[in-house]
């Protein structure tokens, strides 16, 4: 079992508005389908970020700090109509390659409270699985017990799918070759013993992004691992030509940052 998560800053300009990286998305779907085609026994979930859609869309309403007037739901709405039409874009990219995409929105699948996923509906994402697809889900809004509506990040769902899905490597796919120390060089390895010495390091992220940029994600990566220690996680570049498909095939290629 293996999750990707294709970045918004990768398959999107995020200085932009809706604008999709069209040649890169179609690269990244090529990729997938010939690591798929090499390994066939692989169960793979792929994700995707916001970038320039529901970003853009979130930052305008403030949707992730709670919805309550007629307002705020309408933008609630909005958010995520931003980012089913890109959902729509990925999907069709990867089934052009030959990849059996099925999109599904995490908004019907993940319930809240106070900003955090207290549940969401595993059954589904198996049941694509099981039938041989390959599930994409996304950055999405979400219903919220406490504070009526909220956004969830695609890697905040992905770790609420880990809990039973159990995937032994979560691929995070961006536009940088990894982690960044203070000297522009990448950081081979994070783990709870050298964080501190990185963390200073970890600056936000390049346009318009509402859930925190590489600071949160590293923080919510080693979470991650702090609760499924079999996980390991690598942060590459999804603009160098075949390191997808090389990394789909084996995880363990030493690119990157790993977090474990």
């Amino acid at each position: 079992m293996l999750f990707l998560k294709l970045g918004g800053s990768l398959i999107t300009d995020k200085t932009g508005v809706e604008a999709v990286r069209a040649d890169v998305l179609a690269r990244a779907a090529a990729e997938i389908a010939a690591a798929r085609a090499a390994r066939p026994f692989v169960r793979l979930v792929v994700g995707h970020g916001g970038g320039s859609f529901g970003h853009v869309a979130a930052a305008q309403v403030g949707t992730r700090q709670g919805v309550a007037t007629a307002d705020q739901w309408r933008g609630f709405a909005e958010v995520h109509a931003a980012m089913a039409r890109l959902n729509r874009l990925v999907v069709e990219a990867l089934l052009a390659a030959g990849v059996p995409a099925l999109g599904l929105a995490p908004s019907a699948l993940a319930l809240c409270e106070n900003g955090r996923i207290t549940h969401i509906h595993t059954a589904t994402v198996q049941a694509a699985l099981d039938a041989g697809l390959v599930p994409v889900i996304f950055g999405d809004v979400a219903f919220d017990a406490a504070q009526g509506g909220t956004i969830i990040s695609t890697e905040e769902v992905m770790m609420a799918l880990a809990d039973e899905l159990r995937p032994s490597w979560l691929l995070l796919a961006g536009e940088v070759p990894g982690v960044l120390d203070a000297q522009g060089g990448v950081v081979a390895t994070i783990t709870r013993q050298n964080y501190d010495d990185v963390a200073a390091a970890l600056g936000g992220s390049r346009g318009t992004d509402v859930t925190g940029g590489m600071v949160s994600k590293v923080q919510s990566m080693l979470r991650l691992v702090d609760e499924h220690p079999q996980l390991s996680i690598r942060i590459f570049s999804g603009l160098e030509v075949g390191l997808l498909a090389a990394l789909l095939r084996e995880p363990e290629t030493a690119v990157g940052t790993r977090i474990a």
